[in-house]
This record gives structure tokens, C-alpha cells and sequence, in this order.
């Protein structure tokens, strides 16, 4: 006879529990980025988010991860953008809008291991690489920081506050728009999305209850507003407030008064504008609408097993 041995299976037994704690940090990639390209991104903007997971390992390479997790995204086009670049950053700068976003997310994610482990806890891998993907559920609120006067040079109440940018409807979300109007049928955009994280990383085994992991992900999200920024400028005289004005259309903050040009709007006012921003027609684009925003996690994660215990030699 030949004997066969036991196929080697991944009992209950073996499955454990988790609780962790992480250091994030957080970047932008959308309308107020450096450059055109869907991956770029201003690294001086990176800002730090803190997270906890909880997680459960149900297999010999797979781990189910819940999580929350808190952090901003910003952009500025006067920081990032490169006026000295004439085909595409000068005119970012001359756009000059900016913007922060308070980000509250809570995924459930599946990592994916490289190397499996077939037997309990104490017996895992040193190190192994991994993937994940899953599904968040995020709310988040774009802001922008108040200039000093409106558009016809009186001084606002909010000048220097951070203020909320959705109620203001900078692209005509709750306007009047005629008929040919390049943002016709624009509707406000919701502060609670959904995103596709993904990603990779490395785990690393400490001691027998506690991991260090690394891992880097980018959250696809659907949605182009993250920024407040996504399509054409309207007509300022459709706006609601003088504030709303100001945070539309800000390239006079930053122009030479030389090249600006009286424009009269639909509420009958002349506001000085440059000539490209701030004023309705087809090609004065704000934003991308083709392209929805993302953001990148990097993460630093410490995990403790729950419910086991380190296991230590005796002697008499």
C-alpha cells in the first residue's frame, strides 16, 4: 500500500481576527493638478490622514479588511501650476482657483497574499507582498479660502474664512441657464461618493501577535468634484451671491489690471475679466469633465491579533 498523507486544508481553528492603527498620507489628482496628465500631482500638497481597521484572515492568503479613515486632499493652481510654461501651466496659474477637501472614508477591502499560510498564527510568514481591492463609501465637502473683496472691489464678510464651495453653485449648479448655455442642466454633486480603492503592499511580522504593513492604493472615485472644478464657466450675473462670484472667477486676484477687459453680464454689472475665464462661451473651459478625480493613500498599518497571546518557553 501507499500512503498518501492528509491534503493540508485552512481549518477555523486557524482563522484569526485583527484590530490596527495607521499613519497616512494623502495626494490629489484632479483639475488643480500641475499638469494635464490624469497622474499628476503636487507633492508639497501631501497631507496626513489617520485610519483603524479591523480585519479577519479567513484563508491561507486572504485577509478582509474594514476601515475608517480621516484626511484632507488640497490643490491651488498659483502653488502648483508653472506660469512660465506656456502651453499648458500658465494657463492653470491664470485660472488661479484652489481648494480643500475634508475626507471621511469607510472601505472594506480584500488583500490578496503572496506567499500562503497553510497553519495557525504563530506559524505565518515573516513577510509577504500583497494586492487589494474593495469598495469605500466617502463623505467629503470642497472648500475654498475667501478672498478679500468681490468682484466689483467691496470687502466681503467671509474674506479669509474657509467656506463651503457646493452651496455657492460656482458653475451655475443653481442658476438660471438659457438655452445654449455650455453647463445647461448642471445639477449640484453630492458629498457622499463612492470609490474603487486598489493597490499593493508588503506585511512584515514582528512578533507573533503584531504585523507592520506598507502599502500604497489609489481610490477611483466617481465623481469629477472633489475640487469643486469640472466644467465651464457661466455667466457671473447667473451666480447667486457676490461670494459665489468671487469663488467662480478668481484670475483677477493674480492679473496684471493691464490685461483685463470690462465685460458686462446678465444682471447688467461690468466686471473686469481676462480674456479666456470668467465669462460664458464653449471654449472657456474650468475643469475637465472627462476625467474624474482620484486620490492616492499611502499607509503605514499596525496590526494586533486579537484573542492570542505571545507563547513562551518553560524551564524548570
Amino acid at each position: 500500500m501507499t500512503y498518501r498523507g492528509r491534503k493540508s486544508s485552512f481549518e477555523k481553528d486557524k482563522a484569526y481576527s485583527m484590530v490596527g492603527f495607521s499613519l497616512n498620507a494623502l495626494n490629489y489628482y484632479g483639475d488643480l493638478a500641475p499638469k494635464p496628465s490624469r497622474f499628476s500631482t503636487d507633492i508639497s500638497f501631501t497631507k496626513p490622514a489617520i485610519g483603524l481597521t479591523f480585519g479577519h484572515r479567513f484563508g491561507p492568503r486572504y485577509t478582509l479588511l474594514a476601515s475608517f479613515m480621516y484626511g484632507t486632499l488640497k490643490g491651488s493652481d498659483a502653488e502648483s501650476a508653472n506660469k512660465d510654461d506656456s502651453e499648458n501651466g500658465v494657463f492653470r496659474y491664470r485660472r488661479n482657483l484652489s481648494f480643500r477637501n475634508r475626507i471621511k472614508e469607510l472601505s472594506l477591502v480584500a488583500n490578496i497574499d503572496l506567499f500562503d499560510n497553510m497553519a495557525t498564527y504563530i506559524s505565518r510568514v515573516k513577510w509577504t507582498p500583497y494586492v487589494f481591492a474593495g469598495v469605500a463609501v466617502f463623505a467629503h465637502n470642497p472648500q475654498g479660502q475667501a478672498p478679500a473683496t468681490d468682484l466689483q472691489g467691496n470687502p466681503l464678510p467671509e474674506a479669509g474664512k474657509w467656506v463651503n464651495l457646493r452651496p455657492l453653485g460656482t458653475e451655475g449648479q443653481y442658476s438660471e441657464l438659457q438655452d445654449g448655455d455650455v453647463n445647461k442642466g448642471i445639477k449640484p454633486y453630492k458629498l457622499i461618493q463612492i470609490s474603487i480603492p486598489m493597490g499593493l503592499g508588503a506585511r512584515f511580522r514582528l512578533n507573533e501577535v503584531m504585523d507592520l504593513a506598507a502599502e500604497i492604493g489609489f481610490r477611483y472615485t466617481f465623481t469629477d468634484y472633489l475640487d469643486d472644478v469640472s466644467k465651464n464657466y457661466v455667466d457671473l450675473g447667473v451666480l447667486k451671491s457676490p461670494l459665489a462670484q468671487a469663488m467662480s472667477y478668481r484670475s483677477s486676484e493674480i492679473a496684471d489690471p493691464s490685461v483685463l477687459q470690462p465685460e458686462t453680464a446678465r444682471d447688467g454689472k461690468t466686471y473686469m475679466l481676462m480674456a479666456g475665464y470668467g465669462k460664458e462661451h464653449p471654449d472657456n473651459l474650468r475643469g475637465n469633465k472627462n476625467d474624474k478625480d482620484i486620490y492616492m493613500v499611502t499607509t503605514i498599518r499596525l496590526t494586533y491579533i486579537l484573542g492570542k497571546t505571545f507563547h513562551r518557553a518553560k524551564f524548570r
